[in-house]
């Protein structure tokens, strides 16, 4: 079994990005800037932004963060969105998800300039992943992806398996296995599957993202497999000084011994995800996608 070390591939990829920039700013380029829009105080999203500020500087980015309190009006923070769509300085933005009830999380996203959303969630690109136009795509099913690359896994005709159907991480991690570059054949499964270990049982890549600890059972892995675990779920602990751990979705105890790579929470999927905000955000200041 290999475990697929996700913080040894971001550190690799940040140096990368890192010398980009530098070229960049050299051939008298402009400064690559990323702004994250937090509403309220969620834990996670508290954590995952502070770390993104910090990618920021290590890379060269200049990074800009606007905050709200989650009872912010819903016409205030489309107004900042499209105050970010129209500053030449930004070329790339994101709003936090999850953002509380009142607001609605589709018209958000629907606001957002296409050409500065990095997220990859906007419809534009989505449906231009679709077609296998330039496009920003979803960060965390690219850094998955790009995972699978660097560590050479043969995908060419392999049988893939995505539990969950989020718009977020599922359904584009589907897309983009089936593409004519990866040449899977996927199945999308998720709570309304039937038979669904014996599903997930078949798949010689399996790809876990529905946000339930433990699910994927020893009993759902068959030997050799490639199991990609992109749950993050906040489970209270005794024993950590925050009172809490991230467990994945795999039970990786159960799982492990059979697989042969495995990406462990933390560590895995999650650095990557932020490293391909990075990817996007660079992509925006270069101006390659929408040029």
């Amino acid at each position: 079994m290999i475990l697929i070390d996700g913080k040894k591939i971001a550190a690799e990829i940040k140096l990368e990005i890192a010398e980009e920039v530098k070229q960049l700013l050299q051939n008298g380029g402009k400064q690559p800037h990323l702004v994250a829009i937090l509403v309220g105080h969620d834990g996670g999203s508290e954590t995952y932004v502070a770390s993104k500020i910090k990618d920021c500087e290590e890379v060269g980015f200049k990074s800009s963060l606007f905050r709200y309190e989650d009872n912010v009006d819903e016409a205030i923070l489309i107004e900042k969105v499209k105050e970010l769509n129209n500053d030449p300085d930004v070329d790339g933005f994101i709003v936090q998800l999850p953002l509380p009830k009142h607001i609605s999380e589709q018209k958000v996203i629907d606001t957002i300039d296409p050409r500065k959303d990095v997220d990859g969630f906007h419809p534009v690109n989505v449906g231009r992943m679709v077609l296998g136009m330039p496009s920003f795509i979803s960060a965390t099913p690219d850094g998955i992806v790009e995972l699978l690359k660097r560590y050479k896994i043969e995908t060419s005709g392999k049988n893939c398996v995505v539990i969950g159907r989020s718009n977020i991480v599922g359904r584009p991690m589907s897309i983009l296995m089936s593409q004519k570059s990866i040449n899977s054949t996927v199945t999308l499964a998720h709570s309304r599957t039937k038979d669904l270990k014996k599903v997930c049982a078949d798949a010689d890549i399996l790809i876990a993202a529905l946000g339930a600890p433990g699910f994927v059972t020893g009993d759902m892995v068959k030997e050799g497999a490639v199991v990609i675990d992109v749950g993050t779920t906040r489970v209270p602990s005794t024993e950590t000084k925050s009172g809490y751990r991230l467990k994945g979705d795999v039970n990786f105890e159960e799982v492990d011994s059979k697989c042969s790579f495995i990406t462990p929470v933390p560590g895995g999927v999650g650095l990557m995800t932020r490293i391909s905000l990075l990817k996007n955000t660079l992509l925006a200041a270069k101006k390659t996608i929408y040029s």
